[in-house]
């Protein structure tokens, strides 16, 4: 069920009415069934791969809290290989085999390429049969049965079992509250991808009624559809323009197409973030942050302590930190980082477009320590606590500096993480790195279009640069900005109920 529609709308009204006229007991069972309906929209037969996650999870955490010793490891190793199995089964068994097969092929051993592609289609083919898939001939469909947000729940459903590990975490014993855990709406399909220390709780206390709590989760899901619809959804004329066939266009096209993007994707999955936090916000939950001003950071690394922060933190736990994290040298620390970005980079999508963008990024981090490293011994930038920089003076023009480069480097990122193919994406920076400014931008927008959509992204930095939050609590004030955001939302919405683009994800 897509956020930015009018059955969301009925759903959600009907479903937060209820919850607030029932006791604990209902409330949760209300939710957990709504939450199954509105996944079992988009795709109802895989409503079963949640159940046996969920399964294996819950007595997996169980176990593994009454486990000590080796078996206790094993335990939790047998739970995460059960979750990536069923993640890397759907999302990557195509890439992979593709990719072996191919290797097989360079190697002057096309027999057992056509083997390796021949066994992986029959496996793929054979099980997604079971679920009704009797459309599905190959690989090549992927895309369109992939269950939805299933790197999400997967992510969600590892972090309990490695926090009961860690003992961090009790080892939920009621299964329709876990189930919840990993099913509740709001963040089901796209997060943020929450820890069961944060969450986990809450599904067990009954929250009253709360006036303020309502109105500020109205208002962030207000404004999270106005992103969607009024901003990304009319960005999106521009970058599918651009970039579904840049052959055909000038650098200065795809150079706009470009930056588009870079504020599509922004307002379209923090949009969905803003929705979903703003839903559970009505209710009484608290989710965690999960974007915060990213635009207006002075480094690719604020950049990402700022962007998709519930992944960025899952992997700096789960996989940076495990993996050695900084402890272990500098040469170690360089690899771990390289390690975490292109696992970043391949979470998103079964893609080396995706494999590259993750690459990018980790490039930037070891560069920017590189640098620094080097500029400390040069005697350029002297050792300093972390207290002593943060309240050194900044000089403004060099602040304005920092952030236009750190986006200009972010943007370039943007490219192959919306190019279709990775020779689109060298085709797309080539023309940009060579284009003339006495070229017309090419643009399905006309003069009009394309300056409002200039001005709605000028709106949204001045709003994030200078922190401007919606006031809620003065109700009438409330009542006035609600209603001129939803009416400025219908009237200059782009309602052709696009997908969010993390769904795929």
């Amino acid at each position: 069920m897509l956020f930015n529609s009018v059955q969301f709308l009925l759903f959600f009204i009907v479903v937060t009415l209820s919850y607030f006229g029932l006791k604990w007991q209902g409330r949760w069972m209300l939710l957990l069934v709504a939450s199954c309906y509105f996944y079992m929209v988009l795709k109802p037969q895989y409503i079963l791969i949640l159940l046996l996650t969920i399964i294996i999870d819950y007595i997996a955490g169980i176990w593994i809290e009454k486990t000590t010793g080796p078996a206790k490891r094993w335990l939790l190793i047998i739970s995460l290989i059960s979750n990536l199995g069923i993640l890397a089964f759907f999302k990557y068994l195509g890439f992979f085999t593709e990719n072996l097969s191919l290797l097989f092929d360079q190697l002057s051993m096309p027999g057992v390429a056509q083997k390796v592609m021949a066994i992986g289609n029959r496996l793929f083919v054979g099980v997604l049969h079971l679920f009704g898939e009797s459309g599905v001939s190959s690989f090549k469909d992927n895309k369109s049965i992939l269950p939805v947000g299933l790197s999400f729940h997967t992510f969600q459903a590892m972090s309990y079992t490695i926090e009961v590990y860690r003992g961090n975490q009790k080892a939920e014993r009621h299964f329709g509250i876990y189930s919840l855990y990993v099913m509740f709406y709001p963040q089901l399909v796209a997060g943020p991808i929450e820890r069961p220390q944060n969450v986990l709780w809450q599904f067990h206390k009954t929250f009253p009624f709360d006036a303020e709590n309502v109105k500020a989760g109205l208002m962030q899901m207000a404004f999270g559809l106005f992103k969607k619809v009024v901003i990304a959804d009319r960005l999106v004329m521009m970058t599918d323009y651009g970039f579904n066939d840049p052959g055909q266009h000038n650098g200065l096209t795809l150079l706009v197409a470009t930056f588009f993007f870079t504020f599509q994707i922004y307002c379209d999955f923090s949009g969905y973030s803003d929705m979903a936090i703003g839903a559970a916000r009505v209710m009484g939950f608290t989710l965690m942050e999960n974007f915060r001003t990213p635009y207006i950071a002075q480094s690719v690394s604020e950049f990402w302590r700022r962007w998709h922060i519930s992944l960025s933190t899952w992997f700096r736990d789960y996989l940076y930190i495990p993996l050695g994290g900084n402890r272990k040298g500098k040469v170690r620390q360089y690899i771990n980082m390289l390690i975490v970005f292109l696992a970043s980079g391949l979470w998103h999508g079964p893609n080396w477009t995706y494999v590259i963008w993750g690459g990018l990024n980790g490039l930037y981090q070891v560069l920017a320590v590189l640098r620094d490293r080097v500029l400390e011994r040069l005697g350029f930038a002297p050792k300093a606590s972390t207290v002593e920089r943060l309240e050194a003076p900044v000089s403004p023009l060099r602040v304005v500096g920092n952030v236009l480069f750190t986006f200009v480097l972010i943007m370039l990122t943007w490219v192959f993480f919306r190019a279709r193919t990775v020779g689109d994406a060298f085709l797309i920076l080539q023309r940009i790195a060579t284009l003339s400014f006495d070229q017309p931008v090419g643009s399905p927008m006309n003069a009009t279009e394309m300056g409002f959509s200039v001005f709605l992204i000028a709106f949204l930095l001045l709003k994030e640069y200078f922190y401007l939050y919606i006031p809620t609590r003065n109700t009438a004030r409330f009542a006035i900005l609600f209603v001129l955001i939803t009416f400025a939302t219908y009237l200059f919405g782009v309602f052709s109920s696009n997908q969010f683009i993390y769904f795929q994800f």
